[in-house]
């Protein structure tokens, strides 16, 4: 049997099909673990289920994965492509997801191992603390601003600037929230503390992580969430398809005998693009041959696009270095 899910917060609609492309049943199921449970282990033994990935996967999956491990996680935007339709029904999602898994037409989203994504959550938890911390910093300085304060400390969350902050001579309700938003600012630096020593004692006993740490400005966190959200290395033949996966190679427009080179692509791993942007800074400083690289492409295309050049060629380093399980060689660049 083929399994067609059309996976919704509070609902699931399941399309069943036979081997000749023949549906069999259209069901609606409530997302509660006993419904889901009773249905999909009536299934026949081979069964095969389709499973759009939409931000609520993970419980379908971590419920039903070790009774159905034929589940296959549909890429939405491939599928969407091979099977647009001008009417759109939860039934005929369902439906469109059987028939291209049982054609072998379904376009697959990778899934990763619960150990990996375990620490894609502790990740994910550690960025939403610093969001958080980021966003309560510019309300201290947004109430700064209002009452006309230019200070004279670069960083005013340092001990000296949390003195300087605790002594300004403000109307109560300015005092008041700057000193409740401190607190907060405290409380958050000592969680992402907290979570800090988990991801450093993470990457001790992930060898992959550690080979990482040896590029120039790589830190724990870096390196660990580039390698969880590579996952296996093996699933890539070539470095292009890892950057490719990262969406930073161009979008190409090929029509006529004419092709045309526009941005980066940006699909695939936000979260992997965003880092290794982030990291080229240090990349440029580190290596000579990244440093040439990112001053020609800046004078023709300007800096965001030179950093992109430069955070594609680092994640071809890392490819490398993870294929052949060798630490970064400076010299070698």
């Amino acid at each position: 049997m083929y399994i067609g899910v059309d996976y919704h917060k509070k609902y699931s609609i399941a399309t069943k099909m036979d081997e000749e492309g023949n549906i069999l049943e259209q069901v609606k199921l409530n997302n509660d673990p006993e419904t889901l449970l009773k249905y999909f282990d009536n299934l026949p033994a081979g069964s095969k289920i389709a499973l759009e990935a939409t931000g609520s996967w993970y419980y379908f999956y971590e419920l039903l994965g070790s009774k159905c491990p034929d589940i296959y996680l549909s890429h939405p935007l491939k599928t969407r492509a091979i099977a647009e339709a001008r009417i759109k029904t939860d039934k005929i999602d369902s439906g469109i997801l059987a028939h291209l898994l049982r054609t072998n037409l379904l376009p697959t989203s990778y899934i990763p191992p619960r150990e990996i994504r375990d620490i894609r959550e502790i990740l994910r938890y550690r960025a939403s603390l610093v969001s958080f911390r980021t966003a309560i910093k510019n309300k201290i300085w947004a109430i700064i601003s209002k009452n006309g304060i230019r200070p004279e400390f670069s960083d005013i969350f340092g001990r000296k600037g949390i003195k300087y902050l605790s002594s300004l001579n403000l109307r109560e309700c300015y005092r008041e929230a700057i000193n409740g938003y401190l607190r907060l600012v405290e409380i958050l630096n000592c969680l992402i503390e907290e979570v800090g020593e988990r991801i450093k004692r993470i990457v001790q006993d992930n060898p992959e992580a550690k080979l990482l740490i040896s590029i120039p400005g790589i830190s724990y966190y870096s390196a660990l969430l580039i390698v969880s959200e590579i996952g296996d290395i093996k699933r890539f033949s070539s470095a292009r398809k890892l950057c490719s996966y990262a969406g930073l190679v161009p979008s190409v427009h090929s029509s006529g005998g004419r092709t045309r080179y526009g941005s980066i692509t940006k699909r695939g791993s936000k979260w992997l693009r965003w880092i290794l942007v982030e990291l080229s800074r240090h990349f440029i400083n580190g290596s000579k041959r990244m440093e040439k690289m990112y001053l020609r492409v800046s004078r023709s295309h300007g800096k965001n696009a030179a950093r992109v050049s430069v955070a594609r060629e680092m994640l071809k380093v890392i490819y490398y270095m993870l294929r052949d399980k060798r630490p970064y060689r400076a010299e070698s660049e």
